[in-house]
């Protein structure tokens, strides 16, 4: 942990990767002691959500406590909910199988200290590009929670601007090694999950701006970037008053 993370309310839009916004998003993080709770909703135009919180510490490192994840409409490929407490191990998923009946999977894992679920963004604001981790532990939102490694990467930095001021993003590649036997059979019958990019602001004030990804497996790549408020255009002056 390099930077604390503190209140944030920042508005999101999620994109096909040729631009067209699906989503509305909100991340609200609130910050008590050394305990964050950070919550990143997604509110899809076909009434479609996905909303996740991830409870971490924040004393010298990052630990996470508890995540949840909810996935339910149209846009994934089946209704999921997911929940994960580190302190005991216990991991539930629950799914709608294709006759759309609810089924539970849970498991006790052994859950190891690096577990990134619902923080990338987060330890990427706190990584030195020269001294970026190989991997993050990562358990996957599947009908069988399974855990892999979130193997990471360097690119060339790339350029955006806001307003007339051009700046440079530091881009990460995300990959996920699903490990074992399964993880040379995925991407032979096309179920490696495709590599994920995330964008951030260097500087004082690390800050993330823009991420590449996939929200269920199977589903497509979206692109997440940050978005401004828009306020109603003020009548001109001398207009008439609507009529009651």
């Amino acid at each position: 942990m390099r930077y604390a993370e503190g209140l944030v309310h920042g508005f999101l839009v999620l994109r096909t990767l040729d631009g067209m916004a699906v989503a509305d998003g909100d991340l609200i993080q609130v910050a008590r002691g050394d305990r964050v709770t950070a919550q990143l909703i997604f509110r899809f135009r076909d009434g479609s959500v996905h909303d996740e919180t991830a409870v971490y510490t924040q004393s010298r490192h990052f630990r996470l406590v508890s995540y949840r994840l909810v996935q339910k409409g149209p846009a994934f490929p089946r209704a999921l909910e997911m929940s994960i407490d580190t302190a005991t191990g216990q991991v539930d998923v629950r799914v709608s199988d294709d006759e759309g009946e609810p089924k539970l999977e849970s498991e006790r894992m052994e859950l190891p200290d690096d577990l990134a679920n619902g923080m990338v963004s987060t330890l990427l604001k706190n990584v030195e590009p020269e001294a970026l981790p190989r991997s993050l532990s990562y358990v996957a939102a599947t009908p069988k929670p399974r855990l892999v490694k979130l193997e990471l990467a360097t690119a060339p930095q790339d350029r955006f601007a806001t307003g007339r001021r051009g700046r440079l993003a530091r881009h990460y590649a995300v990959k996920v090694d699903i490990g074992g036997l399964a993880g040379v059979i995925a991407p032979l019958i096309g179920k490696q999950p495709p590599d994920s990019h995330v964008w951030i602001l260097g500087g004082t004030a690390p800050a993330f701006v823009r991420a590449e990804q996939t929200l269920a497996l199977g589903g497509p790549m979206y692109r997440i970037e940050l978005t401004s408020p828009s306020w109603p255009r003020p009548a001109p002056a001398g207009a008439a008053a609507p009529k009651k």
